[in-house]
């Protein structure tokens, strides 16, 4: 009957580590949508574990579901690694959220100095912050500053609920991934 009663205690930790090991090796073979949504239904009950909260953060990053870094941010606060993951998430997140503004907008983001990372996001944000010509375009194209074979081409689109912001990667003049954030 003990056995029986701590088998039964001892279910739900060992599901639980099932569970991250599953968004692990999700995340490890690149399926980061999956990772992300996996990690949506596990992320409250396991708010407190902040390896976990990372690993689903960087997935939902890597997903190119940023908005889905807002919760996260909140829980990494424990550790030194966590709080550097929150900041990060947050330069990233805020970049977004200040250039969708601009370009729907006609916000002037010169004033606004943030740190960068090598997100494309972050990319392209510095890119568009340093640009010199007229701002009012219906297409940004930009080369990488550290790779001239690689092109990035950011737009808006009118949606029906809202603008989307459209960054397309180019390598060789061939785009080799599209990124969609609203």
């Amino acid at each position: 009957m003990k056995n029986m009663i701590f088998l039964l205690l001892l279910s739900p930790l060992i599901l639980a580590a099932d569970a991250k090991m599953d968004i692990y090796k999700l995340y490890q073979d690149t399926k980061f949508d999956a990772a992300c949504q996996a990690g949506d239904k596990l992320l409250n009950q396991n708010k407190t574990d902040e390896e976990f909260v990372s690993l689903y953060a960087f997935s939902c990053l890597n997903a190119d579901q940023l908005d889905k870094l807002a919760v996260p941010i909140t829980y990494l606060k424990n550790s030194s690694e966590s709080r550097a993951n929150a900041a990060y998430f947050s330069v990233i997140l805020m970049q977004k959220k200040l250039l969708l503004h601009a370009l729907t907008d006609q916000y002037d983001l010169k004033p606004i100095k943030l740190p960068t990372t090598e997100y494309v996001l972050s990319t392209v944000f510095d890119l568009y912050t340093n640009d010199t010509t007229q701002k009012k375009r219906r297409r940004y194209n930009y080369v990488d500053p550290k790779d001239p074979t690689k092109n990035y081409r950011l737009f808006v689109t009118k949606g029906a609920s809202a603008p989307k912001m459209i960054i397309e990667e180019y390598v060789n003049k061939k785009m080799t991934k599209r990124h969609i954030y609203w």
